[in-house]
């Protein structure tokens, strides 16, 4: 596969990793008394473990300029030493902390089916399919949006970065701007960083490598819409006949 093509698939996939239930969680329909469901499923899934994440793609790797970039992520994730001031995982909790939750939950999260599913997909490919897979899984597919199409130079429009006051969690239920410490931090290293996960990925992902990558970031975005299926419909979120959110008729909150 020529890098053109490598690139042109791993955009095929990123611009569908886009839930239909997610205008629900940014526009205030999700019962307040569920986002719950949806913060501990994250943070079990990955978040809590995205660090040694980075960790099992970097020992992996015998290409210098890989690691380096890899070791640069794993040190800001694990230590937010570069611009958040403390660990990810920990700023992650804030959101919950600052809508009041009880954070001894996040300590004994049990995952739901396809959650444990997409973890035990992540699991395997990160652990056992090589570098290449684990860092394009890491660093481009869990960390990556639809919007990926900016990070690697095209001509996609840029989007406006709202204001903070404008995050959901703030004007639909109440967070306060303290909590939101890993928005801003991801804010700060997120443009570059970006950048740099899909030139590492492009330039020294092996050819006879590459269609595996793509095959396993297929995989990766079936599992995990499987998972965001199941947080939606656990929040009380069905899909209407037009394909949009709906709140589930009969639905107690």
């Amino acid at each position: 596969m020529r890098r053109e093509s490598f690139c042109r698939e791993l955009l095929r996939v990123m611009e569908r990793k886009d839930h239909w239930a997610w205008p629900a969680f940014t526009s205030g329909m999700v019962p307040e008394k569920r986002l719950h469901i949806h913060f501990e499923q994250e943070y079990a899934t990955y978040v809590r473990d995205f660090p040694m994440m980075v960790g099992w793609a970097y020992v992996q790797c015998p290409v210098a300029e890989v690691r380096r970039a890899l070791a640069e992520n794993l040190y800001e994730e694990e230590t937010g030493g570069l611009a958040a001031g403390r660990p990810h995982p920990e700023l992650f909790l804030e959101y919950p902390r600052g809508l009041g939750m009880k954070l001894s939950r996040f300590q004994k999260v049990k995952l739901m089916p396809a959650a444990k599913a997409y973890r035990a997909f992540l699991d395997a490919a990160i652990q056992r399919r090589g570098w290449e897979i684990a860092a394009a899984i890491v660093t481009i597919f869990i960390e990556g949006t639809k919007d990926d199409r900016a990070a690697v130079g095209s001509a996609a429009p840029k989007t406006t970065t709202p204001s903070l006051k404008d995050h959901p969690l703030v004007k639909h239920y109440g967070l306060r701007l303290e909590h939101l410490a890993l928005t801003k931090a991801h804010r700060e290293v997120e443009g570059d960083h970006r950048a740099t996960a899909w030139k590492t990925i492009l330039d020294h992902v092996p050819a006879e490598k590459r269609k595996s990558v793509v095959a396993n970031m297929e995989r990766a975005l079936t599992y995990w819409l499987r998972y965001r299926d199941e947080v939606a419909a656990a929040c009380g979120i069905g899909r209407g006949p037009d394909g949009r959110p709906r709140l589930i008729t009969g639905f107690k909150s």
